[in-house]
């Protein structure tokens, strides 16, 4: 049974929730058993457990974009939130805000990544459909 994905056939062996939870854990989107990252941002080129290939994803800076997005949130809303309770000085915000902006967002890159590679992957996008993508088999596009 097939049913329409962002204007893609998707059919339900690559469901897109499941493959994209996997992403984010860092695992295999196909069989979520083999690790998706050979170093901390490095997508593995295919999954040691099921042998899926992973080279030519194409993240690109979508993940970034999506951190500063979250992390924006998060922050400057309990950055008001403080604000509205407490008065602090300048110094005393820098040490709060500061260090909690770069460790959310060093701790949310990769997960972030993961997912996005899960979406491609379930979406079969860049090469995970088996096919070139057409941009690849016409340059002139």
């Amino acid at each position: 049974m097939e049913q329409q994905v962002f204007g893609r056939a998707a059919t339900n062996d690559r469901q897109l929730m499941r493959a994209m939870a996997r992403g984010f854990m860092g695992r295999c989107p196909h069989c979520g058993e083999g690790r998706l990252f050979g170093r901390f941002l490095k997508v593995a080129d295919r999954c040691d457990a099921c042998g899926e290939e992973y080279h030519h994803h194409r993240a690109d800076d979508l993940p970034a974009y999506l951190v500063i997005f979250i992390v924006g949130h998060i922050v400057v809303g309990a950055f008001m939130g403080v604000e509205r309770m407490v008065e602090l000085s300048t110094w005393q915000h820098l040490a709060i805000w500061t260090p909690l902006t770069l460790i959310s967002t060093i701790a949310l890159l990769q997960p972030v990544k993961g997912a996005v590679v899960g979406l491609q992957w379930a979406l079969r996008m860049h090469g995970f459909s088996g096919r070139p993508d057409a941009l690849e088999t016409h340059p002139e596009l």
